[in-house]
């Protein structure tokens, strides 16, 4: 391919990261930058199908800045990302990252990989202000992309809604299942805060990606990534697109993100 323009409880996930920590080998995974989302309780009906496009743009990235040798520069790097998804019952979904498309600053695109996900929602009334869940994911990823081929994520989802406002956390817990450049189990705080404006299914707020490395080095903000944007979300009949503009700091990071999410409504 060529050319762009063609292109929670949370203790409860903590315990589970604490578990993940003690039996998996080494295992450190950056954020998977072809997807940018902070995860609340919105599924698929049982049986009915959907589609999300993800579509991330590095406007300013770190250039030859590069983790390790091979590594593809963010500069200019565009991915888009299809993520199926099925209702399996009212409570779990499946999901698919297929396939994972980057295009790097000249253009050149690449199949970069696969992923799959299962995410739970625990069972809540419609009045129910509080909602949490987990999402599991596994994928397999190119060498340029990553340079461990296989790398898994266990998500916690928790959230509250009150009035316009609906804020949500998500505790990632990351991992390389395969690799030669295993680390030590990593963990990241992404945090959503959005407010409805008037009543035509349109929202405002912020995103915020905060790395907290591994056990060693806990909470050391500077050392790991941190991205903040800010966000709209709106809906256009059964269509949903959810723009973002964001900024990184703390360690070498990437400087100018534009993200997008279009909701596409297939199965009816």
């Amino acid at each position: 391919m060529t050319g762009r323009a063609g292109a929670l409880a949370i203790s409860a996930v903590a315990l589970g990261a604490a578990f993940l920590t003690a039996l998996c080998p080494a295992g450190a995974a950056r954020a998977a930058d072809e997807e940018i989302q902070v995860y609340i309780d919105d599924m698929s009906a049982k049986g009915a199908y959907g589609l999300d496009v993800h579509v991330n743009d590095v406007l300013q990235g770190r250039g030859a800045n590069v983790d390790y040798a091979g590594e593809q520069a963010s500069q200019g790097r565009l991915r888009i990302t299809p993520e199926w998804a099925y209702g399996l019952t009212s409570n779990i979904e499946l999901g698919a990252y297929l396939p994972l498309l980057t295009f790097d600053d000249h253009g050149h695109g690449e199949i970069a990989g696969v992923k799959g996900r299962i995410k739970f929602i625990a069972p809540h009334a419609a009045d129910d202000p509080f909602f949490w869940g987990l999402n599991f994911e596994l994928g397999k990823v190119r060498r340029d992309v990553d340079i461990n081929p296989w790398n898994a994520e266990l998500k916690g989802i928790a959230g509250y809604r009150t009035g316009p406002w609906t804020i949500a956390e998500n505790l990632n817990v990351d991992w390389a299942v395969s690799g030669p450049a295993k680390g030590p189990v990593t963990y990241q705080l992404a945090t959503m805060v959005t407010r409805k404006i008037g009543g035509g299914g349109f929202d405002v707020g912020f995103e915020s990606y905060n790395g907290l490395g591994d056990v060693s080095h806990f909470g050391r903000l500077g050392r790991n990534d941190q991205e903040l944007f800010a966000i709209v979300d709106k809906s256009f009949g059964k269509w949903d697109v959810n723009f973002g503009v964001g900024t990184g700091y703390g360690r070498p990071e990437d400087r100018l993100i534009l993200k997008a999410i279009i909701g596409v409504p297939i199965g009816g």
